[in-house]
């Protein structure tokens, strides 16, 4: 292909800044059709964003024959489904994050993709941007020695009232805001140091958190010791019922550490016997546009995409073992309900 022409299923929240106009800012890629079940809001959708052609049906815009390739952007429990659609129809499709509910789910989607032979690509956009591109910089650089550890800390404050969100609906998105935002420090960590080797830990739920919800509940602390590529060990708190926000992730080598947060614009801190150094990087209003540019990139021969079906499974391996036990005690929970 000399140009991609993308379709959209599921024009939502995250398409309106975060990912949407990226199919149109990239070079050598033009947004042609989108699609929402609910057909006003497709038109809408459409409209606002200069796209010529809009579906309530996802086949349709799947058949749609000036479509090449599919970005699917609906809750994680329809992306195994959709994705298994657009492979069978031969085009290339990049499936937002988290990749699926579970890596049994994920594999499916490796399997189908491959056996169409086309590109499955995955929406872990930290993996192209500027600023994690510059912490790899840093570490390739020597800057903090011989990376040794990782520490992983994000807290986050409880929702109150309320209807309960897809994120932490776990027959939805597979677990809670642990799967949805602790996946892309994960995938992180993988593309940084390579695959995670080990990985114990455990996740639970407030007892008195909703008891008697006839549903499985969603994971609030998950705690975590992990290896990945090169012999770096890791250790991770994840609690979204905290009093407090921190989103804090620190690199430490025999010559220094470096501090970031994972969701957030501020400046690395780069900490050695030197002193303190703050280093600023740039952010895309798109912030999806670098990994989006890497994947036209690569449907077009002009590179490769970092971010594939293959490494985001691995990311839902890390998730399913992490949230093993909290998954079968809640299912136990329910059954007891009944």
């Amino acid at each position: 292909m000399d140009t991609v022409r993308w379709g959209i299923i599921g024009v939502g929240d995250v398409t309106e800044r975060k990912s949407g106009p990226a199919f149109q800012q990239a070079e050598r890629s033009q947004l042609v059709a989108v699609m929402r079940r609910d057909a006003a809001r497709a038109e809408d959708w459409a409209r606002r964003h200069g796209v010529g052609r809009w579906y309530s049906d996802a086949d349709a815009l799947i058949a749609d024959p000036e479509v090449d390739a599919v970005y699917v952007a609906t809750p994680p429990d329809s992306h195994a489904d959709y994705a298994a659609r657009v492979a069978a129809a031969g085009k290339p499709v990049y499936v937002e994050k988290p990749m699926a509910r579970t890596a049994a789910e994920c594999q499916d989607m490796v399997a189908a993709a491959e056996g169409a032979g086309v590109g499955l690509f995955v929406a872990y956009y930290r993996r192209a941007l500027p600023r994690f591109r510059a912490v790899a910089g840093l570490l390739a650089e020597g800057r903090i020695g011989q990376p040794r550890s990782v520490l992983v800390r994000t807290q986050q404050p409880a929702r109150v009232g309320g209807e309960l969100p897809w994120r932490e609906r776990p027959e939805v998105g597979g677990g809670g805001h642990f799967v949805d935002l602790a996946s892309h420090t994960l995938d992180l960590l993988d593309w940084l140091f390579g695959p995670v080797t080990t990985v114990t830990g455990s996740a639970t739920t407030r007892p008195d958190r909703d008891p008697d919800r006839p549903t499985p509940r969603a994971e609030d602390q998950v705690v975590a010791t992990f290896e990945l590529g090169g012999g770096v060990r890791g250790v991770g708190l994840w609690d979204f019922d905290a009093a407090v926000r921190v989103d804090e992730v620190e690199l430490v080598g025999d010559g220094g550490s470096l501090v970031f947060s994972c969701f957030g614009t501020e400046p690395l801190r780069l900490v050695t016997s030197g002193g303190t150094e703050e280093i600023e990087t740039e952010q895309p209003t798109t912030v999806q546009l670098p990994l989006v540019q890497s994947v036209v990139d690569e449907l077009t021969g002009h590179g490769t995409c970092p971010s594939t079906g293959r490494t985001a499974s691995r990311t839902a391996g890390v998730v399913d073992t992490l949230l093993a036990g909290h998954r079968q005690a809640e299912a136990a929970r329910v059954a007891a309900l009944v």
